[in-house]
């Protein structure tokens, strides 16, 4: 044997963390992302199907699926976060500061037009303005702003 000692990396990432398992009967409306839930009787093969409509959160698309209700969905986690902004680029990049005290550079200004105007302006008229960052699937967008004052 080979007093070599060997060193893997792993590039793959299964996305496992990502969401949660759920029973299709159990998921109800008004989470973060289903609208609406019906649940039709029992067929002739044995099991009641559950009907999903949901909005995308960060493309606000209408999805549907239809389950079995005692099969398991994977539920996506959902995380909220806020920043302190602190600079916004040329580029349309923001610069966030942690609660770490460390910054946060690799998230763009938000496509929403209502939204984007609020950020700007209130970011040029010198406010210090809060941003809640929604996570989920591997992707980050800002979803809300809240001024904390004058800075």
């Amino acid at each position: 044997m080979s007093d070599e000692e060997h060193h893997f990396e792993s590039k793959a990432d299964a996305g496992a963390s990502k969401t949660y398992p759920q029973q299709a009967g159990t998921i109800r409306k008004n989470g973060y992302i289903v609208v609406e839930v019906s649940t039709s009787k029992t067929g002739k093969h044995g099991h009641a199907k559950c009907h999903f409509v949901a909005i995308d959160i960060f493309n606000g698309k209408k999805l549907e699926d239809i389950v079995p209700s005692s099969h398991n969905c994977d539920v996506p986690h959902v995380n909220r976060t806020d920043y302190q902004l602190i600079d916004i680029s040329e580029d349309g990049f923001v610069s966030l500061l942690t609660e770490n005290g460390n910054t946060k550079d690799d998230l763009k200004l938000p496509t929403d037009e209502n939204l984007l105007a609020q950020i700007k302006d209130g970011f040029g008229e010198g406010k210090d303005l809060v941003v809640t960052v929604m996570s989920a699937m591997g992707e980050e967008q800002i979803c809300a702003l809240k001024d904390i004052g004058p800075k």
